[in-house]
């Protein structure tokens, strides 16, 4: 796979007529895609816990605050116990991979500590579990017309309203997702 054809850094938005209860109108900012497979958070589906939360579980002491009432998300299917912090770019943590020049995602202690603190990265998004795909299974999900996909917008990731990131993301490609049909079909 070529760098040009990788998704790495784009949002994958479900079109209508995906139906599997996991990805159901959700949009999912991939982190990785190579050959190996891709890897992806989903950053539409809240919970009901609260950073505060997992920081109390962590017994991590601070979080008290603005920063402590962030929402956390539904990151995907799998490993639902594991943290991923989705956050612009700042200097490295204990584990941190570079999306781009703008975004990276860490899943290190050590950044929820500085969140705790209030000297964690300025703009932040944690999430419970991820998204994960296969050698090649993303790709015949997109030639299945399961997913389209566009441009990452920092102020979707990070700002919007979730049950707003959805038609937002679509919108960045001119596609209004509420007139597609959902009954798949192949000229």
């Amino acid at each position: 796979m070529s760098q040009t054809d990788s998704l790495k850094n784009q949002l994958l938005i479900a079109m209508p007529s995906l139906q599997d209860p996991n990805f159901s109108r959700t949009v999912t900012y991939i982190c990785e895609h190579g050959d190996h497979g891709a890897m992806g958070i989903v950053i539409n589906r809240p919970t009901e816990l609260r950073l505060v939360d997992v920081l109390q579980h962590m017994q991590i002491d601070g979080g008290v605050g603005g920063a402590a009432e962030q929402i956390v998300y539904l990151g995907g299917p799998v490993e639902e116990e594991r943290g991923f912090v989705l956050h612009t770019h700042t200097d490295p943590w204990d584990s941190t991979l570079p999306v781009d020049e703008n975004i990276s995602i860490t899943t290190s202690r050590d950044i929820l500590e500085a969140m705790a603190r209030g000297d964690g990265p300025q703009r932040t998004l944690v999430a419970l579990g991820y998204a994960g795909w296969g050698a090649g299974q993303l790709e015949r999900e997109m030639q299945d017309n399961a997913w389209l996909s566009g441009p990452t917008d920092q102020a979707i990731l990070f700002e919007l309203p979730a049950d707003q990131r959805w038609e937002a993301a679509a919108r960045l490609l001119g596609v209004d997702v509420n007139l597609l049909s959902s009954e798949a079909g192949h000229a």
